[in-house]
């Protein structure tokens, strides 16, 4: 399994837990930065990973203080579905019902055990499709509307 991942400084050390779980279980992760604590801008982040996540055709992860604004961003990417998890439930409801190809999680809100399971969580649950998959082709109905408008 492939995976892109990406943090801002407040989920740099968070990042390398992540990375270390991942590379333990055979994962190979695609580092988009950042890689020290020294502040950077998180749509910058977001940006570098989800054009990887659509190039590679792979799950993300996406790490900032609370999760939110790095997943703000990556939605601004037609084609990406990130979603913030706080839970193991958000994230496989997230999978299962919205086919989110990119988890983001807070740094600052969660211990990392909690983290660690939204992600293996994340990345081995399916996407249900059935009754959900019309909704998901909405959601890229809209994303083409709104280029389309642009």
């Amino acid at each position: 399994m492939k995976v892109v991942i990406g943090s801002d400084h407040a989920g740099v050390d968070l990042k390398a837990d992540l990375m270390d779980m991942l590379g333990a279980g055979g994962v190979e992760t695609y580092d988009c930065g950042t890689y020290s604590g020294a502040s950077v801008d998180y749509p910058d982040i977001a940006e570098l990973a989800a054009a990887k996540v659509l190039d590679l055709k792979c799950p993300g992860i996406l790490i900032c203080g609370t999760g939110i604004g790095i997943a703000i961003a990556a939605n601004k990417i037609p084609g990406i579905r990130a979603a913030v998890c706080l839970t193991p439930e958000m994230a496989r409801l997230a999978r299962e019902h919205n086919d989110a190809n990119i988890v983001s999680i807070g740094a600052r809100l969660l211990k990392e055990e909690t983290a660690r399971e939204i992600v293996k969580t994340f990345l081995y649950t399916e996407f249900l499709a059935g009754r959900h998959q019309a909704r998901v082709e909405k959601l890229k109905m809209l994303e083409k509307k709104c280029r389309e408008r642009g």
